[in-house]
């Protein structure tokens, strides 16, 4: 007698092979049975203490969200519906260069307020570990002892590790350094990090140099990792920038995951098929590539990280200090208006584009939902000025929008072979980026049923069995006997995403039931109190 069976489901298995109708069972977690209609005569149905009548629904993998930024809301927030909702079973967190392992009491004081546009402070979060195994056995415990909302992995934050041992100075490590950080990312990789994260265009990660990332790299192939880098620019540039990745991995013999790999900014409009022309001959070769991308063209991040990089030498502190200067203030609004700054990929900014989006001072709340631009002309000043205090009276804490994508290039590349999803959701903030809640739905939802730019079979894939196999997870992934029940049911008819830009934190329609280690954590269309997720190590 098993603990469940989910009848005539039209299963959706992550090969990208054709579905097929089929009952599944399920025991201890995982999947048991797999019952294909018109088996053999006298088999029998499986029967089990539960029968969910799964007529109209299709039963996939649990979707594995390649780029997320909960390593604070899986300890902050035992529901966690922004991600549960949309079917995502398992998280890939320690994005972008920046997380809060491995620390130390200097390091975690400054990532957090480095950081605290995409996580808030976390002054509500025990910060109780200083290592990676820390954080993961954190996780694994999360409320109560329980555990959190859904699975999730890490990737050892290249940014953090320089803070560690190099601090906030522009210049190369030295050998004594470079040894260190070899270290540091050993031991996150050995306590169970999946691989290594950068942000190169976000401070201190990008101060480090080709040769030291190779380095880096070398440590992360020689312990079954991979390298996940949003690289150097998105924008002017970008094609050297991704270029740039793919030969620094083949030297380093390290397989490489592009984090949200899109083609952003005006000089870049149409072009993605250079893209993956340049992608394509590097697989050819024999290159281990993969890549995410989210269904949207807006992009998000912080509004300090548009700053040129020179601007932030030092940490969060100085930062405050060059912009409460007028001439350093005047520098750096040359560069971000004129030059076009590293940090906004080398483009000059363009301020009717860049949409506040969230602020960590209530007083500012007026700025939330306009462009720095709009906010400028309704105040009669320069938009910079408008900028400038939004940076100085949240203290770096605010986040944006930043209008500058391309459908076109978004289509071209979710069809790609390598593709997979990834939301890049930052849940924090008043009107955040609807990808946080709708990544997944949207896709489905979207891209397949509306579009038809990806089959269902196709797309479920892209977001399950080949996410599954980067991050080398042998039992998950697919919808196969002896793997781990982590589970959606949703209706291809209907399912789509809730959240919009004027309301983002609308939760899915057409995703009834989600299943993490054969648990229910979304039945009926609400979330339940289970809490079934856990760090997922990596394995050798």
């Amino acid at each position: 007698m098993m603990d469940l069976v989910i009848r005539d489901a039209e299963v959706v298995d992550g090969t990208a092979g054709p579905s097929y109708r089929a009952d599944v069972g399920i025991e201890g977690g995982r999947i048991t049975t797999v019952v294909k209609e018109g088996a053999a005569a006298g088999c029998l149905r499986p029967v089990a203490r539960r029968v969910l009548d799964a007529e109209g629904l299709a039963l996939a993998p649990g979707f594995i969200d390649m780029h997320a930024h909960s390593d604070l809301a899986l300890l902050r927030d035992p529901e966690h519906t922004a991600k549960a909702a949309q079917g995502v079973t398992l998280e890939v967190i320690g994005q972008d260069g920046l997380s809060y392992a491995p620390v130390d009491d200097r390091t975690l004081a400054e990532v957090r307020r480095a950081i605290t546009g995409w996580n808030g402070y976390g002054d509500d979060i025990d910060f109780s570990w200083r290592s990676v195994g820390e954080y993961l056995d954190r996780l694994d415990h999360g409320f109560d002892g329980e555990g959190i909302a859904v699975n999730a992995a890490y990737l050892v934050p290249q940014g953090t590790v320089r803070m560690l041992a190099v601090g906030w100075e522009d210049r190369p490590a030295t050998e004594r350094e470079l040894d260190r950080m070899r270290r540091l990312v050993a031991d996150g990789l050995r306590e169970g990090a999946v691989g290594m994260s950068s942000g190169l265009t976000y401070t201190p990660g990008m101060y480090a140099q080709d040769a030291e990332l190779t380095e880096l790299c070398r440590v992360v192939a020689g312990h079954g990792g991979y390298y996940c880098p949003h690289h150097r620019s998105y924008g002017a540039g970008a094609l050297e920038a991704y270029e740039e990745m793919v030969a620094l991995t083949r030297e380093a013999g390290c397989p490489l995951h592009l984090a949200h790999a899109t083609m952003n900014f005006g000089v870049n409009e149409g072009r993605a098929p250079e893209l993956l022309a340049l992608l394509d001959r590097a697989l050819a070769e024999g290159a281990d590539i993969s890549l995410d991308t989210y269904p949207y063209t807006p992009g998000c991040t912080t509004l300090v990280a548009m700053l040129p990089s020179w601007a932030s030498e030092g940490g969060p502190e100085a930062v405050l200090a060059r912009l409460a200067d007028d001439g350093s203030a005047e520098r750096i609004r040359h560069h971000m208006e004129v030059v076009g700054a590293d940090g906004c990929h080398g483009v000059p900014i363009e301020w009717d584009t860049i949409e506040i989006s969230g602020v960590t001072e209530p007083a500012l709340a007026e700025y939330v939902g306009s462009t720095v631009r709009q906010s400028a002309d309704r105040l009669g000043e320069d938009p910079w000025t408008t900028a400038r205090r939004i940076l100085l009276d949240d203290r770096l804490g605010a986040t944006i929008l930043q209008h500058v994508g391309h459908e076109e290039n978004v289509r071209a590349i979710m069809r790609h072979r390598v593709h997979t999803g990834g939301s890049d959701g930052i849940l924090r903030g008043d009107k955040p980026h609807p990808r946080a809640y709708g990544t997944f739905p949207q896709y489905l939802g979207r891209y397949v049923r509306e579009l038809g730019v990806l089959s269902l079979e196709e797309c479920v894939a892209h977001l399950t069995g080949r996410p599954a196999a980067r991050l080398r997870l042998p039992d998950r992934g697919l919808v196969r006997e002896g793997y781990r029940a982590d589970l959606v049911l949703f209706d291809p008819a209907t399912v789509a995403a809730g959240s919009t830009f004027e309301a983002p934190r609308t939760l899915p329609t057409g995703i009834p039931y989600v299943l993490v280690d054969g648990r229910f954590v979304i039945e009926d269309g609400r979330r339940t109190d289970v809490l079934a997720g856990r760090a997922v190590r990596r394995t050798a």
